[in-house]
């Protein structure tokens, strides 16, 4: 078991470390640490390092998030590829604008409630149980709804992502390789995202429905690139053309029916589909006539 200690910390700083500064000093001062593929398990107590604000630690065997309440300046934290089933303990990082959690365990997007000012969360391809999915904490997206910019949750087997509503600022959306299947949903989706730029949706069934690029720049003007390929304006300019002809097409049908529907059959059209019967008179009787 490989813990990260501040005595770890100080001695891969050794050589960096200059004669009149104390080990104590220059814990004090770090403001990067890559500790990235060293077989740590646990975070230990690394609070002298007051001025950590960018923190590399993917690639471990890290099980739960820890002893991370002193980092009250860290803006970065990469914790992919590592064993952790659960997001805690990060209420304190105030200032934290960048969030890894790939390739872990975890099941619920959840407690990164006071996080104001994060802006990408990354929590792709979680090594998840056979027919689980990666859900979402409704707090959660509602306390990142002003903040988060940048959403990764490629690879999570979700089937819907209605919920992704609420995080009105987002620019940009990665969810490949899920199972997104209904293209309304999509288009509802980016009705409520007016600030979204990109997104990718590469690998999910919904990419196979007919129409369904066209659909989706028809109804974001704010989209730009779309599966990893750019809308250009004159693409848009071109459907949105297609789309007011063919609408008003449908509105001169319309039209066309309910005034059909509306006007009183004129004489002519009452004579041509009701004939005159001829009528019959019969002569006048000969006792008449006499009279």
């Amino acid at each position: 078991m490989v813990r990260l200690t501040l005595d770890l910390v100080a001695k891969s700083a050794n050589q960096k470390n200059r004669k009149e500064e104390s080990i104590t000093q220059y814990l004090k001062k770090i403001t990067h640490l890559n500790f990235s593929n060293k077989n740590i398990d646990i975070i230990d107590d690394l609070s002298l390092c007051k001025n950590l604000s960018v923190l590399y630690l993917y690639d471990n065997n890290i099980s739960q998030i820890d002893n991370l309440s002193f980092a009250t300046n860290l803006t970065h934290l990469y914790l992919q590829n590592n064993c952790i089933s659960c997001i805690e303990n990060l209420k304190s990082l105030r200032k934290l604008e960048k969030l890894y959690l790939g390739g872990n365990y975890i099941a619920v997007v959840e407690c990164l409630e006071g996080l104001e000012e994060l802006r990408e969360l990354h929590i792709e391809s979680q090594r998840l149980p056979l027919g689980e999915k990666l859900l979402f904490d409704p707090r959660t997206l509602q306390s990142l709804a002003n903040s988060l910019s940048i959403l990764n949750i490629s690879n999570n087997n979700i089937d819907e992502i209605k919920d992704l509503e609420t995080l009105e600022n987002l620019t940009q959306l990665i969810a490949a390789d899920n199972q997104l299947l209904h293209v309304k949903d999509l288009e509802l989706l980016l009705t409520r995202l007016p600030k979204l730029w990109k997104m990718d949706l590469n690998g999910n069934p919904v990419c196979l429905k007919p129409k369904y690029r066209d659909r989706l720049i028809l109804i974001s003007k704010s989209l730009e690139s779309l599966d990893g390929k750019e809308i250009k304006q004159v693409e848009r300019q071109f459907l949105m053309n297609w789309k007011a002809s063919k609408d008003a097409k449908k509105n001169m049908k319309k039209k066309s029916m309910l005034w059909d529907a509306s006007t009183p059959p004129s004489k002519s059209d009452f004579e041509s589909t009701h004939q005159r019967i001829p009528g019959y008179y019969s002569p006048p009787q000969k006792a008449d006539r006499e009279a």
